[in-house]
Order: structure tokens, then C-alpha cells, then sequence
């Protein structure tokens, strides 16, 4: 809770070299001194000095390896631009992270499980990577229509068996070339691994509660499972191009702004299904 977060420098360590107070920056929810072997390996997340965005959602917050994990922007971005800016410090930088863990290619086929803000954002990132079909498996209609402005090319409604059925007459019952897993629940990654077509891999960056692999399927159609926690500071240069380019506005997924004293109507909004997500700003 807390950890995504945009903003302008205040201060500075005596360490720090690359920043400066005044610059607007992007703050990966993961913190990482980008010099360690992992994150010399692009596995930023599992840093040897890992750290954490903590009271993201106050009105300041410590980054504690600010010369590896920030990225500042050109100047003060437009305000219109805030909210794509801050899903670069987490969800869409975890979409993206589902896609590339899932391996899609250029001309596949990719089915993403979840409607939530990774989910959307991972419907973009396989538009982006060049997924000629992306299947968006969401019940919930204004999400829908964001998997559809982000690039899905069909919605599936249906969950368990029947989403399973829906996905196989789709794809001429071949299975998806790649699988976008951004919930994190046993039915989900049964799902996952339901649609996926033999030789596939199945992307996860849903926080695993109560899962329980299916191990002898994923032996028998030679599926394979990667991702995990994502290593934002690895794709924020790239994402960031993107955005300020205007290839990609990932911030549709925020739908309500709320002032941070009503912090507390953002989550039951989100609890009831009435927002996707909520920005707080001062």
C-alpha cells in the first residue's frame, strides 16, 4: 500500500549524485542501485540493496537508492501527463513484465487474465510487442472498454471451464501463443495454463495467494512459467519514450482522482468495482 509514486525532489543525500532538488522523477516502487549483478542481469527487483517505496500515498516519500532507481524527466512534465507517468512506477512497467516474461512475439496470439490495472496494462504492452491478437478475458464493462482502446482485438467474459472453452474456440483450439497471468489466485493461474497452447509460457506477475502449480499439465503440454516481481528500473527508459512520444497513454487506467485526505473513498471505490484505479494528489 503506498508504494507508486511520482514527484519533485526536495532533497538529496550527501551520496547522491545524478539528482538535484527541483527534478520531477519517476520512483520504481522497487529500489535498486542498478550496478549489482542482478541488476546487471536486468533483474533489478531482487537487487543486492533492494529497497521500497513506502507512504507513496503521503505527501513525501524516501527513495533510499535514488542514483539507481530514479528516472527524472526533461523538465516539468504537462499535468495531463501525470498519471501515464506514474503507471511507469508499477503497473505498467508489471504488464509490460508479464508480456516479455510470456515471450510473445510479433504476429502471436496473447491472452491476458485480469482486468485490473496490471491487466489493462498488459494488454498494451502485448499490443506493443507486437501480439497480432490479444484476448482480453474481463467481465466488467468499463474496463472492457479499456482493454479495447489498449489494443485487445476480443473480450472474453467467461471464467473457469467456459472461459477456458471461449478461448479454445477462438484460437481454433490451439491455445494462446502467450499467456499474461496479473491476478495472482489459484483459479486464475489454472486458467492460465488451461488456454495455453503446448511450447507456450505462461507470464505471472499476479502476487501468488493459495496457488497451487499445476505441475503434471504444465510437464504434459511443455508450458513453462516465468515472471514474478517486475524489475521496473530495467524497462522505465524504454516506457518512458513511449509515453512522452506518445506511443502509449497507459494513465486511461486511472479513472478517479481523488484529493490524498480521501485516500480512504479510493479504496472502497476500487472494493466496489467503481474505479479501476484511483490517483491521489495533493
Amino acid at each position: 500500500i503506498g508504494h507508486e509514486c511520482v514527484g519533485v525532489v526536495e532533497e538529496t543525500g550527501s551520496a547522491v549524485r545524478g539528482f538535484a532538488a527541483g527534478d520531477f522523477v519517476i520512483v520504481p516502487f522497487c529500489h535498486c542501485d542498478n550496478t549489482c549483478a542482478h541488476c546487471a542481469a536486468g533483474v533489478q527487483s531482487v537487487c543486492d540493496n533492494l529497497g521500497f517505496t513506502e507512504s507513496g500515498q503521503g505527501e513525501y516519500s524516501r527513495v533510499t537508492q535514488a542514483d539507481g532507481s530514479l528516472v527524472k524527466t526533461d523538465g516539468m512534465p504537462d499535468a495531463s501527463m501525470i498519471p501515464s507517468l506514474l503507471t511507469l512506477s508499477d503497473v505498467m512497467a508489471t504488464g509490460w513484465h508479464a508480456a516479455v516474461a510470456a515471450g510473445g512475439q510479433p504476429g502471436s496470439t496473447a491472452v491476458v487474465v485480469g482486468d485490473g490495472a496490471v491487466g489493462l496494462c498488459g494488454v498494451l504492452a502485448a499490443a506493443q510487442l507486437g501480439a497480432e491478437r490479444v484476448i482480453a478475458m474481463s467481465r466488467h464493462e468499463p474496463r472492457q472498454e479499456i482493454a479495447r482502446a489498449f489494443g485487445a482485438t476480443d473480450v472474453v467474459a467467461e471464467r473457469g471451464k467456459e472461459g477456458g472453452a471461449r478461448i479454445a474456440e477462438l484460437t481454433q483450439g490451439i491455445g494462446a501463443d502467450a499467456v499474461l497471468e496479473c491476478v495472482g489466485t489459484d483459479e486464475s493461474m489454472k486458467t492460465a495454463f488451461a488456454i495455453a497452447r503446448p511450447g507456450s509460457t505462461v507470464g505471472f506477475v499476479g502476487v501468488p495467494h493459495g496457488v497451487e502449480l499445476p505441475v503434471r499439465r504444465m510437464f504434459q503440454k511443455n508450458v513453462g512459467l516465468a515472471g514474478g516481481m517486475a524489475p521496473v528500473r530495467r524497462y522505465l527508459p524504454d516506457l518512458l519514450e513511449r509515453v512522452l512520444s506518445g506511443a502509449i497513454d497507459p494513465g486511461r487506467v486511472f479513472d478517479l482522482t481523488l484529493p490524498m485526505e480521501q485516500s480512504a473513498e479510493g479504496y472502497r471505490a476500487m472494493d466496489e468495482r467503481r474505479a479501476v484505479k484511483v490517483l491521489l494528489q495533493p
